[in-house]
């Protein structure tokens, strides 16, 4: 297809915003994390998107309001990070990304920086060196706290607002007793936005076992309540997961609205549907075993992004998430997505009688709402 054709076809695509998309640049990764899914899935497949790919998909970004440059993959490796940067600023959206911080010098920050990064979240799995480093194999807790602080000396240096900092803790058995001094040592850094997830996609028996939330009753929302008195004394902005099922319309993915794309073109409603494995996964679901096919609704490389979002099956795909929240909202009333405040969802009763959501989804913790 020559570019102007490729142009031509973007008037095709219906007038509307994304709020985001997520794009994986690579698949490779210089760590071993304990709770990554590659520890359970054989054929992992370690490449690179081309930066011709990348460009070529750049005019949609118009479209999109934020680019998510991560997928199962450490961005940093990729090898035209900056240059992806560039092209989604170019086209009016803003970038940004999670990352490990393995191998971040203060040069590489200030070339982030200096590229117009707006976002970029810090990953944490333990405060101190010995949990941390424990569960992010090859990762060095030191290097990490260092490269956070040469993040904030840039800004304060430079005098700039972004890129927004924040950080994110993977909240397993093994660490949820830190989350204090977490919140104690991102105040000490600067950074005052921190973000408690969940273990979602689960492969092992050491990640079942080590996971947080559980699929009934949890006992560990005092702790939760804690960290939201602590993190409310320091003037830190912390959102979290819950701890066990609440009732969802539609997931904190929001695959109704968001695209996933996988560093080898695919389309897919969300990360957790196609893992960079040859055609198929496992995942073990309230500690039941679950295969599941990798889903994608076409390949942008190959079809144009409007054609594939509107075939028959991704439509039918978003449609059931839309009954789910129209019928959730008839007793609650409209319901924003994410659908309420921590507070608010954590203490709502379940409802019942929900339209199932897409079979994929099914097996998915993140329909928990967790």
């Amino acid at each position: 297809m020559s570019l102007w054709s490729f142009l031509k076809r973007l008037t095709e695509l219906p007038s509307r915003r994304f709020g985001a998309w997520q794009v994986e640049l690579t698949t490779r990764c210089p760590l071993r994390c304990r709770m990554c899914i590659r520890q359970g899935l054989d054929g992992w497949q370690g490449q690179d998107m081309a930066i011709e790919q990348f460009k070529r998909m750049s005019p949609y970004f118009r479209y999109v309001d934020n680019l998510v440059l991560e997928g199962w993959g450490e961005p940093l490796l990729y090898p035209h990070l900056l240059d992806a940067i560039h092209l989604v600023k170019n086209n009016g959206a803003r970038a940004g990304f999670v990352t490990s911080g393995k191998g971040l010098t203060r040069d590489y920050s200030a070339a982030l920086v200096g590229a117009g990064l707006d976002f970029i979240g810090f990953s944490l799995a333990g405060a101190t060196a010995d949990t941390h480093n424990s569960i992010r194999v090859h990762s060095d807790y030191v290097q990490l706290l260092h490269a956070m602080e040469d993040m904030v000396a840039i800004k304060r240096d430079r005098k700039l607002s972004r890129p927004h900092l924040h950080i994110v803790y993977l909240m397993i058995r093994d660490n949820l007793q830190e989350i204090p001094l977490v919140l104690e040592t991102a105040k000490q850094l600067g950074i005052l936005d921190v973000v408690l997830i969940n273990l979602i996609h689960v492969t092992t028996d050491w990640q079942d076992q080590q996971k947080v939330f559980t699929c009934e009753a949890n006992e560990d929302e005092p702790i939760m309540e804690a960290a939201e008195a602590l993190a409310g004394g320091l003037g830190i902005r912390l959102r979290r997961a819950a701890l066990a099922p609440q009732e969802v319309a539609i997931c904190a993915e929001n695959p109704r609205d968001n695209v996933y794309i996988s560093v080898s073109g695919e389309v897919s409603p969300c990360v957790y549907l196609y893992p960079p494995t040859a055609s198929s996964f496992h995942r073990i679901f309230c500690g039941k075993r679950h295969a599941q096919d990798n889903v994608s609704f076409g390949n942008v490389f190959e079809t144009p992004l409007e054609q594939i979002w509107n075939t028959t099956e991704y439509a039918g795909f978003r449609q059931l998430f839309k009954q789910r929240e129209k019928t959730l909202s008839r007793q609650y009333g409209p319901i924003p997505v994410p659908p309420l405040s921590d507070r608010e969802r954590h203490s709502r009763p379940t409802q019942k009688g929900l339209p199932d959501p897409p079979e994929p989804c099914r097996t998915c913790h993140k329909m928990l709402g967790v």
